[in-house]
């Protein structure tokens, strides 16, 4: 997940003023882990846009990918101009219309933007985590969140939506809670990682792990790890965009000169670009977080952790409908996974539909002002309300 959504400039049909929220719970009773480890108490930071129906039946569930947060649209504060990541999609009138649905974006468990995570203190020591926070999974996230739409009142979503890491969280929803889920907006994302994508993670966590201030995970009391968060945040970079983008945004240009250096500065614009992006996220991010986070999402086997094995068995149960798309340029998350995906779907006998996209932005083309996804969606919401309120869901 790149920077492209910070780009966009809220407008008249934006949320406004939007406000973090904390949830806590597991205060009593540890929070259990599928590791087998437990935590607890758990903080969750999450924002809401648009009114609940009396009767819950507006609310959707954003999910967001590897480094986002709750804040997904509007602006935090008037003196800050950077909306939310997915200011383009929710909005007044947008894909996910907040005038007709009930918004719901929280930050995942392991995170460092206000839930709990390895920067927080635990509560045997007093200090941070660090390295002793507990490995999490995709479905601690997702069994954090039942916990806060429980807080919330809401016992049945409309529609579970994300992309990328967002998109494993909607799957391992409507695999896991089946009765909860009336719909799942799957997007950009797979089953499972592939070796290729598990490799990129693994050199990007190397990055961090032998940044000689990495300190064993302990490092919140001194220098961080700047360098090694920084690089495997340009690794991410790489990944998230296509050749095409990469040609499209910076081809053989120079940066600020005509000619060589002949020496190791950042000569090509697309150096320049990387070394800005991963500075820039240092600034926001935590190393800890960002090898627990990585490590859930390969970590996640939809197929084995619900199905034996099998993407059908994984969806047997529940008649939760789903919309899968895939965009053509995506070379992190392609579209043969998510072929696989709806083919498992169509055995289980579930309602889905699927699009891959023309896009040539690569795989943050799913966080991009896209007036087909908006539709998608938006048609999506709709049919699904339309029939919920007719009893046929």
């Amino acid at each position: 997940m790149s920077e492209y959504a910070a780009k966009i400039s809220p407008d008249s049909t934006s949320v406004g003023l939007s406000h973090t929220r904390l949830f806590t719970f597991a205060q009593d009773e540890p929070f259990p882990l599928e590791s087998g480890a437990s935590i607890g108490p758990v903080t969750l930071a999450y924002e809401t846009y648009g009114t609940l129906a009396p009767d819950g039946s507006n609310a959707v569930l954003v999910c967001h990918a590897l480094t986002g947060d709750a804040h997904a649209a509007g602006l935090s504060s008037h003196a800050d101009p950077k909306p939310g990541w997915w200011e383009v999609m929710i909005g007044p009138g947008k894909g996910i219309d907040t005038d007709k649905h009930f918004v719901i974006c929280s930050n995942v468990l392991g995170g460092c933007m206000g839930s709990t995570g390895p920067a927080c203190a635990d509560p045997a020591t007093g200090q941070p985590y660090g390295l002793d926070f507990p490995v999490i999974t995709i479905g601690d996230m997702v069994r954090a969140q039942k916990a806060l739409l429980e807080h919330l009142g809401i016992t049945r979503l409309l529609a579970v939506i994300g992309g990328s890491m967002g998109g494993m969280q909607v799957l391992d929803w409507a695999a896991r809670f089946p009765d909860m889920v009336v719909s799942a907006i799957a997007l950009a994302t797979a089953a499972k990682h592939s070796a290729q994508h598990i490799a990129f993670h693994e050199v990007a966590r190397q990055a961090i792990l032998a940044d000689p201030d990495f300190n064993a995970g302990s490092y919140y009391t001194g220098n961080k790890p700047e360098h090694g968060l920084a690089v495997a945040r340009m690794i991410g970079h790489i990944t998230y965009l296509s050749d095409e983008a990469m040609r499209h945004k910076f081809g053989r240009g120079l940066q600020d000169r005509a000619d060589f250096s002949f020496s190791f500065e950042a000569d090509f614009q697309v150096e320049s670009y990387l070394r800005y992006q991963g500075r820039k996220f240092v600034e926001r991010f935590d190393a800890n977080s960002f090898l627990y986070i990585t490590r859930a999402a390969d970590y996640f086997d939809l197929a084995a952790t619900h199905g034996g094995g099998s993407l059908a068995k994984t969806f047997s149960n529940g008649r939760t409908r789903f919309l899968v798309v895939s965009f053509s340029s995506d070379w992190l998350y392609p579209t043969y996974q998510s072929r696989e995906l709806v083919q498992g779907l169509k055995r289980a006998g579930r309602d889905v539909s699927f699009c891959e996209i023309e896009a040539q932005w690569g795989h943050d083309a799913f966080l991009l002002d896209n007036p087909r996804l908006a539709g998608l969606i938006s048609g999506h919401l709709e049919r699904t309300r339309h029939d919920l309120e007719k009893g046929l869901l």
